[in-house]
């Protein structure tokens, strides 16, 4: 199994279709992590839509975007499913990070989360404003997730250094 990218390297770079919920308008775009440069990037892969566990961590990180817009940092949720999936989920629990559709999983793979079975593991890794890798954690089984805490604390160690 592919172990990812490692700490201190830069993250992969890639472009994914998404979008992101502005008020009443679901706006789509195509998301390049390249262009991201200049601000942190929290990059939350997860493994479905509407799921019970999903629905807790991006509900947590959505009621948590102020903290994040405080430390310049951008949320982006990633999972294989389409953006027609993506936009009925922001809608139903009101989120407000971009989510990113990885349908074919190739960003999973490139960042050593992809995983036979269950399509992808539940992982979180942070990425500086220089496009540098700088904290991740993969989870082995899907019934946790790091909480917006963790995030913003570590986030903080990303923006004074």
């Amino acid at each position: 199994m592919a172990s990812g990218p490692q700490l201190g390297s830069a993250a992969p770079d890639f472009t994914l279709p998404g979008g992101v919920l502005s008020g009443e308008t679901f706006e789509r775009a195509d998301y390049r992590l390249s262009s991201a440069r200049g601000r942190s990037v929290v990059l939350a892969f997860y493994p479905g839509d509407n799921t019970s566990v999903c629905t807790k961590q991006l509900c947590s990180y959505s009621s948590g975007m102020e903290a994040f817009e405080g430390l310049d940092a951008d949320v982006w949720g990633i999972s294989p499913q389409g953006v027609d999936s993506h936009e009925s989920f922001a809608r139903a629990f009101d989120l407000r990070m971009s989510l990113l559709a990885d349908e074919g999983r190739e960003t999973a793979k490139a960042y050593g989360v992809s995983a036979p079975g269950i399509g992808v593991r539940r992982a979180v890794f942070l990425i500086g404003p220089d496009g540098v890798l700088r904290w991740k954690h993969v989870a082995l089984l899907g019934a946790t997730f790091q909480s917006l805490t963790t995030l913003t604390d570590r986030l903080s160690g990303i923006k004074a250094a």
